[in-house]
Protein backbone atom coordinates (compact mmCIF):
# COMPACT_ATOMS: atom_id res chain seq x y z
CA UNK A 1 0.00 0.00 0.00
CA UNK A 2 1.55 3.53 -0.83
CA UNK A 3 1.16 5.80 2.00
CA UNK A 4 1.43 9.71 0.45
CA UNK A 5 3.53 11.77 3.42
CA UNK A 6 3.18 15.33 3.46
CA UNK A 7 6.07 18.23 4.80
CA UNK A 8 4.85 17.88 7.53
CA UNK A 9 4.91 14.05 8.02
CA UNK A 10 8.48 13.99 6.38
CA UNK A 11 9.42 16.94 9.30
CA UNK A 12 8.40 14.55 11.89
CA UNK A 13 10.32 11.72 10.69
CA UNK A 14 13.84 13.76 10.05
CA UNK A 15 13.70 15.90 14.07
CA UNK A 16 12.87 12.22 15.24
CA UNK A 17 15.95 10.57 13.32
CA UNK A 18 17.98 13.80 15.50
CA UNK A 19 16.43 12.78 18.22
CA UNK A 20 17.05 9.71 18.51
CA UNK A 21 20.71 9.92 17.39
CA UNK A 22 21.18 12.48 20.16
CA UNK A 23 20.09 9.54 22.77
CA UNK A 24 22.76 7.25 20.96
CA UNK A 25 25.10 9.73 22.08
CA UNK A 26 24.87 8.69 25.34
CA UNK A 27 24.67 5.26 24.87
CA UNK A 28 27.85 2.44 25.26
CA UNK A 29 26.87 -1.63 24.52
CA UNK A 30 27.01 -2.37 28.01
CA UNK A 31 23.65 -0.74 28.87
CA UNK A 32 21.94 -2.89 25.76
CA UNK A 33 23.84 -6.49 27.15
CA UNK A 34 21.93 -6.30 30.67
CA UNK A 35 18.80 -6.18 29.12
CA UNK A 36 18.66 -9.51 27.49
CA UNK A 37 20.49 -11.02 30.34
CA UNK A 38 17.70 -10.25 32.61
CA UNK A 39 14.65 -9.10 30.82
CA UNK A 40 12.13 -9.19 33.24
CA UNK A 41 11.97 -5.06 32.83
CA UNK A 42 11.72 -5.63 28.65
CA UNK A 43 8.45 -8.41 29.34
CA UNK A 44 6.87 -6.45 31.70
CA UNK A 45 7.49 -3.28 29.88
CA UNK A 46 5.83 -4.99 26.84
CA UNK A 47 2.77 -5.79 28.97
CA UNK A 48 2.37 -2.61 29.76
CA UNK A 49 2.52 -1.31 26.67
CA UNK A 50 1.26 -3.36 24.14
CA UNK A 51 -2.04 -4.84 26.93
CA UNK A 52 -2.54 -2.65 29.72
CA UNK A 53 -2.53 0.34 28.28
CA UNK A 54 -5.45 -0.47 25.36
CA UNK A 55 -7.76 -1.40 28.15
CA UNK A 56 -7.35 1.50 30.22
CA UNK A 57 -8.40 3.90 27.34
CA UNK A 58 -10.81 1.65 26.47
CA UNK A 59 -12.17 1.79 30.03
CA UNK A 60 -11.99 5.35 29.99
CA UNK A 61 -13.85 5.86 26.78
CA UNK A 62 -16.63 3.57 26.97
CA UNK A 63 -18.17 5.37 29.81
CA UNK A 64 -17.63 9.22 28.26
CA UNK A 65 -19.82 10.99 26.03
CA UNK A 66 -18.21 11.56 22.75
CA UNK A 67 -17.98 11.19 19.06
CA UNK A 68 -17.39 7.69 18.78
CA UNK A 69 -14.45 8.87 16.07
CA UNK A 70 -12.85 10.37 18.98
CA UNK A 71 -13.18 7.30 20.84
CA UNK A 72 -11.81 5.08 18.10
CA UNK A 73 -9.37 7.70 17.90
CA UNK A 74 -8.31 6.76 22.00
CA UNK A 75 -8.11 3.40 20.63
CA UNK A 76 -5.52 4.26 17.95
CA UNK A 77 -3.68 6.41 19.98
CA UNK A 78 -3.37 3.58 22.99
CA UNK A 79 -2.48 0.98 20.32
CA UNK A 80 0.86 3.27 19.19
CA UNK A 81 3.19 2.84 22.05
CA UNK A 82 6.18 4.09 22.69
CA UNK A 83 7.63 6.93 20.25
CA UNK A 84 11.23 7.94 19.70
CA UNK A 85 9.94 10.96 22.09
CA UNK A 86 10.14 8.67 25.11
CA UNK A 87 13.77 8.26 24.62
CA UNK A 88 14.32 11.75 24.42
CA UNK A 89 12.65 12.18 28.06
CA UNK A 90 14.24 9.02 29.65
CA UNK A 91 17.48 10.75 28.50
CA UNK A 92 16.98 14.16 29.52
CA UNK A 93 15.58 13.09 33.34
CA UNK A 94 18.33 9.78 33.49
CA UNK A 95 15.91 7.16 33.18
CA UNK A 96 16.90 3.69 31.68
CA UNK A 97 17.65 4.78 27.81
CA UNK A 98 18.95 1.58 26.67
CA UNK A 99 14.97 0.24 27.55
CA UNK A 100 13.57 2.81 26.34
CA UNK A 101 15.51 2.29 22.86
CA UNK A 102 14.44 -1.28 23.04
CA UNK A 103 10.73 -1.10 23.90
CA UNK A 104 10.81 1.41 20.90
CA UNK A 105 12.26 -0.85 18.51
CA UNK A 106 10.11 -4.15 19.89
CA UNK A 107 7.04 -2.60 20.21
CA UNK A 108 7.57 -0.93 16.73
CA UNK A 109 7.53 -4.72 15.05
CA UNK A 110 4.41 -5.78 17.40
CA UNK A 111 2.29 -3.47 16.40
CA UNK A 112 2.47 -4.47 12.85
CA UNK A 113 0.02 -7.63 14.24
CA UNK A 114 -1.35 -5.44 17.38
CA UNK A 115 -2.74 -2.47 15.51
CA UNK A 116 -5.54 -4.23 13.07
CA UNK A 117 -6.59 -6.41 15.74
CA UNK A 118 -7.01 -3.46 18.62
CA UNK A 119 -8.27 -0.63 15.91
CA UNK A 120 -10.81 -3.64 14.58
CA UNK A 121 -12.09 -4.25 17.97
CA UNK A 122 -12.78 -0.24 18.55
CA UNK A 123 -14.35 0.21 15.30
CA UNK A 124 -16.84 -2.79 15.82
CA UNK A 125 -17.68 -1.86 19.58
CA UNK A 126 -18.15 2.00 19.04
CA UNK A 127 -19.16 2.46 14.93
CA UNK A 128 -20.87 -1.38 14.51
CA UNK A 129 -18.41 -2.02 11.76
CA UNK A 130 -14.91 -3.57 10.50
CA UNK A 131 -12.09 -2.01 8.28
CA UNK A 132 -10.02 -4.14 6.40
CA UNK A 133 -6.50 -2.25 8.46
CA UNK A 134 -3.02 -3.51 6.61
CA UNK A 135 -0.04 -1.80 7.86
CA UNK A 136 2.02 -0.84 4.96
CA UNK A 137 4.80 -3.65 6.34
CA UNK A 138 7.47 -2.45 4.36
CA UNK A 139 7.31 0.77 5.11
CA UNK A 140 6.94 0.41 8.36
CA UNK A 141 9.56 -1.32 9.37
CA UNK A 142 11.73 0.80 7.34
CA UNK A 143 10.68 3.99 9.10
CA UNK A 144 11.41 1.88 12.18
CA UNK A 145 14.71 1.69 11.51
CA UNK A 146 15.13 5.06 9.90
CA UNK A 147 13.78 6.97 12.52
CA UNK A 148 14.93 4.78 15.46
CA UNK A 149 17.56 2.54 15.00
CA UNK A 150 19.98 3.89 12.99
CA UNK A 151 20.63 6.84 14.20
CA UNK A 152 20.99 5.15 18.19
CA UNK A 153 23.21 3.11 16.72
CA UNK A 154 24.94 6.21 14.70
CA UNK A 155 25.03 8.06 17.82
CA UNK A 156 26.45 4.86 19.86
CA UNK A 157 29.39 4.59 17.32
CA UNK A 158 29.88 8.24 17.53
CA UNK A 159 30.91 7.53 21.33
CA UNK A 160 32.51 4.84 20.36
CA UNK A 161 35.28 6.03 18.23
CA UNK A 162 35.05 9.85 19.96
CA UNK A 163 33.78 9.86 23.31
CA UNK A 164 34.98 12.91 23.89
CA UNK A 165 33.25 14.72 21.23
CA UNK A 166 29.79 12.35 21.71
CA UNK A 167 29.76 14.02 25.43
CA UNK A 168 30.43 17.81 23.93
CA UNK A 169 27.53 16.89 21.93
CA UNK A 170 24.97 15.85 24.03
CA UNK A 171 24.04 18.82 26.36
CA UNK A 172 23.41 21.58 23.42
CA UNK A 173 21.35 18.54 21.48
CA UNK A 174 19.16 18.56 24.86
CA UNK A 175 17.68 21.92 24.26
CA UNK A 176 17.73 21.84 20.41
CA UNK A 177 16.13 18.80 19.90
CA UNK A 178 13.54 19.62 22.05
CA UNK A 179 12.66 22.95 20.77
CA UNK A 180 12.64 21.50 16.95
CA UNK A 181 10.30 18.75 18.17
CA UNK A 182 7.75 21.43 19.98
CA UNK A 183 8.01 23.31 16.79
CA UNK A 184 6.91 20.35 14.15
CA UNK A 185 3.72 19.43 16.71
CA UNK A 186 3.04 23.01 16.63
CA UNK A 187 2.64 23.17 12.77
CA UNK A 188 0.56 19.86 13.07
CA UNK A 189 -1.83 21.92 15.10
CA UNK A 190 -2.02 24.91 13.09
CA UNK A 191 -1.99 23.84 9.35
CA UNK A 192 -4.93 23.39 7.16
CA UNK A 193 -5.90 19.67 6.75
CA UNK A 194 -5.37 19.87 2.59
CA UNK A 195 -1.68 20.51 4.68
CA UNK A 196 -1.02 17.91 6.66
CA UNK A 197 -2.69 19.34 9.22
CA UNK A 198 -6.22 18.01 10.98
CA UNK A 199 -8.43 21.34 11.06
CA UNK A 200 -9.03 21.08 14.72
CA UNK A 201 -11.33 23.65 16.75
CA UNK A 202 -11.26 24.34 19.96
CA UNK A 203 -14.50 23.19 20.81
CA UNK A 204 -13.19 19.50 20.08
CA UNK A 205 -9.66 20.54 21.73
CA UNK A 206 -12.24 20.94 24.82
CA UNK A 207 -13.90 18.02 24.14
CA UNK A 208 -11.22 15.81 23.92
CA UNK A 209 -8.71 17.08 26.48
CA UNK A 210 -10.21 16.14 29.63
CA UNK A 211 -9.69 12.22 29.05
CA UNK A 212 -6.41 12.94 27.39
CA UNK A 213 -4.97 14.08 30.45
CA UNK A 214 -7.07 11.27 32.49
CA UNK A 215 -5.29 8.45 30.13
CA UNK A 216 -2.32 10.24 30.46
CA UNK A 217 -1.83 10.17 34.35
CA UNK A 218 -3.71 6.43 34.92
CA UNK A 219 -1.24 5.31 32.07
CA UNK A 220 1.91 6.43 34.13
CA UNK A 221 0.96 5.76 37.55
CA UNK A 222 -0.04 2.48 36.89
CA UNK A 223 2.74 1.16 34.66
CA UNK A 224 5.14 2.94 37.85
CA UNK A 225 3.19 1.01 40.30
CA UNK A 226 3.31 -2.42 38.51
CA UNK A 227 6.94 -1.97 37.68
CA UNK A 228 7.53 -1.79 41.54
CA UNK A 229 4.81 -4.63 42.53
CA UNK A 230 7.58 -6.49 40.03
CA UNK A 231 10.66 -5.23 42.60
CA UNK A 232 11.54 -3.48 39.65
CA UNK A 233 14.24 -0.19 40.63
CA UNK A 234 12.72 3.10 40.50
CA UNK A 235 14.53 3.91 37.63
CA UNK A 236 13.25 1.30 35.23
CA UNK A 237 10.08 1.59 36.76
CA UNK A 238 10.01 5.49 36.00
CA UNK A 239 11.44 4.60 32.78
CA UNK A 240 8.33 1.65 31.80
CA UNK A 241 5.59 4.94 33.27
CA UNK A 242 7.59 6.70 30.63
CA UNK A 243 7.51 4.52 27.49
CA UNK A 244 3.29 3.77 28.34
CA UNK A 245 3.23 7.60 28.78
CA UNK A 246 4.82 8.88 25.74
CA UNK A 247 2.31 7.89 22.60
CA UNK A 248 3.78 6.89 19.59
CA UNK A 249 1.01 9.68 17.76
CA UNK A 250 3.10 10.17 14.45
CA UNK A 251 2.40 6.70 13.59
CA UNK A 252 -1.51 6.95 15.23
CA UNK A 253 -1.79 9.93 12.58
CA UNK A 254 -0.85 7.60 10.36
CA UNK A 255 -3.09 4.79 11.04
CA UNK A 256 -6.11 7.15 11.57
CA UNK A 257 -5.42 9.79 8.67
CA UNK A 258 -4.09 7.78 5.70
CA UNK A 259 -5.12 4.20 6.27
CA UNK A 260 -8.86 5.14 7.81
CA UNK A 261 -9.09 8.81 6.20
CA UNK A 262 -10.48 9.94 8.94
CA UNK A 263 -9.40 13.75 10.11
CA UNK A 264 -11.51 13.09 13.59
CA UNK A 265 -9.80 10.29 14.56
CA UNK A 266 -6.59 11.81 14.42
CA UNK A 267 -7.73 14.62 17.19
CA UNK A 268 -7.15 12.75 19.83
CA UNK A 269 -3.74 11.92 18.91
CA UNK A 270 -2.82 15.86 18.03
CA UNK A 271 -4.09 16.80 21.39
CA UNK A 272 -2.40 14.23 23.22
CA UNK A 273 0.88 15.12 21.82
CA UNK A 274 0.10 18.98 22.69
CA UNK A 275 0.67 18.45 26.31
CA UNK A 276 1.88 14.81 27.37
CA UNK A 277 5.73 15.95 26.69
CA UNK A 278 5.12 18.64 29.43
CA UNK A 279 3.01 16.47 31.98
CA UNK A 280 6.51 13.66 32.31
CA UNK A 281 8.25 16.91 33.47
CA UNK A 282 5.96 16.64 36.50
CA UNK A 283 6.07 13.04 36.77
CA UNK A 284 9.66 13.47 36.93
CA UNK A 285 9.26 15.95 39.79
CA UNK A 286 6.95 13.81 41.45
CA UNK A 287 9.20 10.61 41.55
CA UNK A 288 12.42 12.81 41.96
CA UNK A 289 11.15 14.13 45.23
CA UNK A 290 9.59 11.72 46.56
CA UNK A 291 13.20 9.92 46.45
CA UNK A 292 14.85 12.83 47.62
CA UNK A 293 16.48 13.58 44.18
CA UNK A 294 16.79 16.62 41.97
CA UNK A 295 15.45 16.77 38.64
CA UNK A 296 18.21 16.55 36.51
CA UNK A 297 19.93 13.71 38.66
CA UNK A 298 20.62 10.52 38.23
CA UNK A 299 18.58 8.04 39.88
CA UNK A 300 20.01 5.58 43.20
Amino acid sequence: MFIDYSIIDVAVSIVLFLIMFGIGLSQTTSNYKKLFTAPKSLLLGLFAQMIMLPVIAFLIVVFVNIPPEFKIGFIILSACPGGTTSGLVNYIFKGDVALSISLTSINGLLTLLTIPFIVNLGLLFFLKETAKIYLPYADTIIQIFVVTIIPAMLGLILRMRNEKLALKLQRPAKIILTVLLAAVFAVVLFAKEDQGGTGITWQQVQTILPYAILLNIVAFFASYWLALSAKLKEKTSFTIGIEVTMQNTSLAFLIAGALLDNQDMMKPALVYSLFSFWTTIIFALIIKKKMGLKLFSDFR
